[in-house]
Formats: C-alpha cells, structure tokens, sequence
C-alpha cells in the first residue's frame, strides 16, 4: 500500500476548489432568490390592483377627488418617495393603484414627484463628507445637480401636460400597440396571468367572511407590505450579485462622453434596480475627488432612464380591464424621463442649468452646513406641506 504524503500546494489547491463551489452555489442561491422576489412584486402589484378596485366598488375617481389638483398629486408622489427613499416602490404601488381604477392624469403628476423624491438618498448620502468643507462641497453639488434636473424637468413637463397632455396621449397610443382587450397580453400571450391570479383569488378568498371594503383594503395592505419587501430584499441581493460590477462599469464609461455616461447609467441602473443605489455609488467617488460632478452629471440621467423598468416590470402583472392604463403609467414613466434628458441635456444652454445650481447652493453649503440641511428639510417637506395648505 503506498505511503500517504502530504502536499501543502494540493491541500491549496482543494480548499480553493472547494471555495468556488461554495461561491457558486452562493451565486445561484442568490440569483434563485431574486427571481422569487420578482414574482412576489408581480404579485403584490396584482394585490395592490385587485384590492384597490374591490375596495372602491368602481368608485375610485370619488376617492381621489383630492388629489385632481396636479400640484396635489405631485407634492404626494415628493413626499411618498423622500420617506420611503424608493421611487421604485413608489411607481411600483401607482401602477397597481392604476390598474385598481386610478385615473392615468391623476398619476402622472405623482409619477413625476417620485422623480424629485428619490433624489433625496444622494444628499443624505454626501453628509457623510462634512467633516471636510471641500469633500462636502464637491459631494453636495454631485448630489444635488440630481435635484436641479429633475425639479427643472418637472417645471417644464407638468404645464406643459397639463395644457397639452402629451404624455397621457402619446403613453396611451404606444400601450395600445403592446396591450388589447381585457389583459395586458403582449399580443395575446400573457404568462403573468396564470402565475399570479390563483395565488391572488386565494387570498382574497381567505378573508370571504369581511365586507368587501374590508377585503380589498386588506389586500391592498398586503401587498403594499410585500412590495417593500420584495423591493428591499431585492436591492440587497442585486448590491451584493452587481455592485462591483457597476463600479467597474462606472470607472468605465465616465470620461468617454455624455452618450456613454447616459447608456452606462441606464444599463446599471436596470442591473441593480434602484437609481437612489446607482446615483450613491457616484457620490464618494465625487467626495473624494476621483471624478467631478460634471463628469458624473450624465450617468445620473442614464439612472433616471433606467430606473422605469421597475415599473414596466410591475405593469405585467396587471390583467382585467385597467391592463392598458397600468402599462401606460409605466410608459409614461419612460417617455417623461427620456423626454427630459433629450430637451434638458439636448439643448447647450439648459444642460448648464442644473450643474450651475448645484455649485452655487453646493458654495453655501460648503461654508455653512446648515444651508444644507434647510434644503433638504424646505424642497423635500416645508415646501410641499405649504402647497398641500394653500392648494386645498
């Protein structure tokens, strides 16, 4: 019988075999895990329809009859999204409130207030700078440029909808050619339905012995409480599985123009699933003095782009007769962010709108932090309390 020798190079070579196995396995795990919380969205924006719409009884534009003002519903899109610090979520639960029977032009100003609100994670984000006046400043007007744009491009987009309604009707036609009849078929073929309406009719059945105001309530709650789940476990295993790819990606793709800023942006964003993450990864890197917030400006709006597949996403889910109107929200989403870094970015001189605003608040605040923290408390919360009080 031959002697046993051991062998320090083979006993390496098996523990780093058995590590990537491990890795593997971890890798997968994680990847199963994410398709099973996209499901569980998808079913939670079911949820959220099916129980707003057995809830109202078909009286849904009678409930939302307060937030007719656009400004109204654009202050509750704001401040939805600054507190829950998730515009994914947000735009998430407006479509299922859609598909539930809220009217598409009373969702349209929340769509473009989530847009503002999300921006908020940036600034809370540069705060970890401020024990450096010159770190802080570069930080801040990274994160507030973010702001400057999307303030400006509601300032542009709202009137112009409200006088218009662009959107509505240019959102409305592109759904008409994806969605028909009663479900959002994708040509016919929905494979959502059969995934999700079982589960759903379950659950709905389980609670037979309430009214029915009670049961669509109770599953509205739910499922808003299974799309921050989702959403949240989702964005933790995604950091995990792609943020170091997205750093990559990001080092990558900034100083090779505003086109491949804008495209990387989008691409990460889609990968990761949350702007907030993909414009905060930029923040540091700014703080820190690795890339300027010129430089960075353009894969912020590729973020904003990217951040609509959420919605789209949760569109799928939707079947009955508001399918169409819950894909056109999603489209809206799309066209109006797109539509703003087209004319925004698009045009030289107003390009130079958000960068300037950013470095002259970023100025003051550099040298008197509390400017910072009055912006943050006055656009996000003082000022849209001030709208609600004057505009009811």
């Amino acid at each position: 019988m031959p002697e046993m020798t051991y062998s320090p190079e083979a006993a390496h070579e098996a523990a780093s075999v058995m590590e990537s196995e491990q890795f593997s396995l971890k890798t997968v795990g994680r990847w199963l895990a994410v398709v099973a919380l996209i499901y569980c969205m998808l079913l939670a924006v079911g949820m959220i329809g099916a129980g707003f719409k057995t809830a109202t009884a078909g009286q849904a534009k009678t409930l939302f009859a307060f937030a007719s003002n656009p400004f109204l519903g654009l202050i509750i899109g704001t401040v939805c999204t600054a507190l829950i610090q998730s515009s994914s979520t947000v735009t998430s639960i407006i479509v299922g409130l859609v598909a539930g029977g809220l009217p598409v032009s009373i969702a349209i100003p929340m769509i473009m207030g989530a847009n503002i609100g999300t921006t908020i994670t940036n600034t809370i984000v540069s705060a970890g700078h401020m024990r450096c006046s010159t770190e802080f400043k570069r930080a801040f007007s990274a994160a507030t440029v973010h702001d400057f744009f999307n303030l400006m491009a509601v300032g542009i987009f709202l009137p112009l909808e409200m006088a218009t309604g662009f959107l509505e009707k240019s959102s409305y036609a592109i759904a008409s050619m994806f969605a028909g009849g009663s479900s959002m078929s994708m040509k016919g073929m929905n494979f959502i339905k059969p995934i999700t309406k079982p589960i759903i009719g379950s659950v709905k059945g389980s609670f037979g012995g309430f009214p029915a105001e009670v049961q669509g309530a109770l599953l509205v709650v739910i499922g808003i409480g299974l799309i921050f789940c989702a959403i949240t476990l989702m964005g933790k295993l995604l950091k995990v599985l792609m943020v170091g790819r997205a750093k990559n990606m990001l080092h990558t793709a900034i100083g090779r123009g505003p086109l491949a800023g804008i495209t990387s942006g989008m691409v990460v964003t889609v990968l990761v699933q949350s702007s907030s993450t993909t414009t905060s990864l930029m923040i540091p890197l700014v703080g820190s003095g690795i890339f300027s917030m010129r430089q960075i400006y353009p894969f912020t709006l590729g973020s904003n782009i990217g951040t609509c597949v959420t919605a789209l996403l949760a569109a799928t889910a939707v079947i009955g007769g508001n399918s169409l109107f819950a894909l056109q929200i999603a489209i809206v989403h799309l066209l109006f962010n797109i539509s703003g870094v087209l004319l925004i970015f698009g045009i030289p001189f107003m390009r130079e709108i958000p960068p300037r605003c950013a470095e002259w608040l970023a100025d003051f605040a550099g040298r008197k932090k509390r400017y910072a923290a009055c912006y943050v408390l006055g656009v996000f919360f003082l000022l849209p309390a001030t709208f609600i009080v004057f505009a009811q």
